[in-house]
């Protein structure tokens, strides 16, 4: 059951509850739960997670590589002496490439999309950071690129989209492996399961 004005006594809980409810997947109820905790805080806590929170908004930055968020100009992935540069997986958004990570098996670079070819939201591969990916591959020494996007119409219209691009490059073009059960979202995949899929990758195949 929703909660009603009237069951607020104070405007400011009210408020903090509103604030609370507007993130993803936090209903009333649970924003009421994390309002009434923060009273149960030393005023410390509260004022280090509202730090937090504001210096995360304001001061973090997009890799200018690869689309990552760090608090540089480039991102600790891209920067790292150790990654294999000559390696690059395309990913819809950055949750995939902390699952990726997660994994501990890649050791490549990343190009993150931030979204993929939607044309019924509005989304076109101009609005698309694709001519930087091109760039990079043309000038990085990149041998080879993977596409890990959704199994999605959208996402597999994006992969044939890069493709086609990707083709004229004489870059080698591979997919992770479809045949291992995965479901859309490589957020929501477990690390071993996505770690096979991507060293188990094949040639990419246009549908």
């Amino acid at each position: 059951m929703a909660l009603s004005q009237e069951q607020f006594s104070s405007q400011l809980l009210q408020n903090a509850v509103e604030e609370f409810s507007s993130l993803p997947g936090v209903g009333r109820r649970s924003a009421l739960r994390f309002a009434l905790h923060l009273l149960k805080l030393p005023q410390e806590n509260v004022e280090r997670l509202g730090r937090a929170i504001v210096d995360f908004r304001s001061k973090v930055r997009y890799c200018s590589r690869c689309n990552m968020i760090s608090d540089t100009d480039t991102c600790p992935i891209c920067s790292s002496p150790r990654r294999n540069r000559e390696l690059i997986c395309v990913v819809e958004s950055i949750r995939d490439v902390m699952s990726i990570e997660n994994t501990a098996i890649y050791n490549g670079l990343y190009h993150v999309l931030g979204g993929i070819i939607s044309p019924m939201d509005g989304i076109g591969p101009s609005d698309l950071p694709i001519e930087s990916l091109l760039e990079r591959v043309k000038s990085e020494g990149v041998k080879e690129v993977i596409l890990a996007l959704s199994t999605s119409m959208e996402g597999e219209t994006t992969a044939f989209y890069l493709y086609r691009k990707l083709e004229t490059l004489g870059v080698k073009i591979t997919g992770i492996a479809r045949g291992v059960g995965f479901g859309d979202d490589l957020e929501y995949t477990d690390q071993l399961t996505l770690g096979r899929s991507i060293e188990n990758r094949q040639p990419f195949k246009p549908n």
